[in-house]
């Protein structure tokens, strides 16, 4: 028997930088008469994502927390036009990392919903269409971190620890805290035990800590594990 149709579609666009990844998401959703989805462009940093969306004006932006070039806010940050126009383009992180900061940080930079890498494809083709309605989604026990810091009378304080170090960092911190060795993190983040050795012994500097454990202690009194 054949496929119903698909009623409507929306227009996609992928911001991953990792290939694999979005070549996986592509297959998983992208067969437009199947699933409605249109992949219209990809991105694999902050400056492609920002052109790619510009010159498209896609429905809605798949968009990855962590990016060479700023990360996922930084292209919030830049597309703030095609977001504010009428009709205008809607953003939905998607991303491996499930920590309260990520995901406050995209919904306070206008993305309209959070979902991890674990989600099914028809979830995440459900998903994209509920964010094109205007729609808020959230993988579950995320929506309680964005309900929890707009429910907040006080703006939290700026970090200046924190801020000095860059995404990756961030992410190398989070899983040196969570006890993962430097291979693991490696393998994690598709990146090289020497480079991890690197942005652990930058992380050291900037924080003025002496070892791991120091850098545990720190990350665990952050809330940051």
């Amino acid at each position: 028997m054949t496929e119903a149709a698909p009623e409507r579609t929306a227009r996609v666009v992928l911001v991953d930088d990792h290939r694999m990844f979005r070549t996986g998401v592509r297959a998983e959703i992208g067969r437009t008469e199947a699933t409605g989805i249109d992949v219209v462009g990809e991105a694999d940093d902050v400056e492609s994502a920002v052109r790619v969306v510009a010159e498209t004006r896609p429905d809605v932006v798949l968009l990855d927390v962590h990016l060479p070039g700023g990360g996922g806010v930084e292209v919030l940050r830049r597309s703030a036009g095609v977001m504010g126009e009428q009709g205008g383009v809607k953003f939905l992180a998607l991303s491996v990392s499930d920590a309260a900061e990520d995901v406050i940080g995209v919904i306070r930079g206008g993305a309209r919903g959070y979902v991890t890498k674990t989600i099914t494809g028809t979830d995440l083709v459900n998903a994209i269409f509920r964010i094109g309605d205007g729609d808020a989604v959230f993988s579950p026990r995320l929506a309680g971190f964005v309900l929890d810091a707009f429910a907040a009378t006080d703006t939290p304080p700026v970090d200046e620890d924190l801020d000095r170090l860059t995404q990756r960092e961030r992410e190398v911190l989070r899983l040196i805290a969570r006890g993962y060795a430097y291979k693991e993190i490696a393998k994690q983040l598709f990146i090289s035990v020497k480079t991890v050795e690197s942005h652990v012994s930058a992380v050291l500097r900037k924080l003025q800590l002496s070892n791991r454990h120091e850098l545990t202690r720190w990350a665990t009194a952050r809330r940051l594990v």
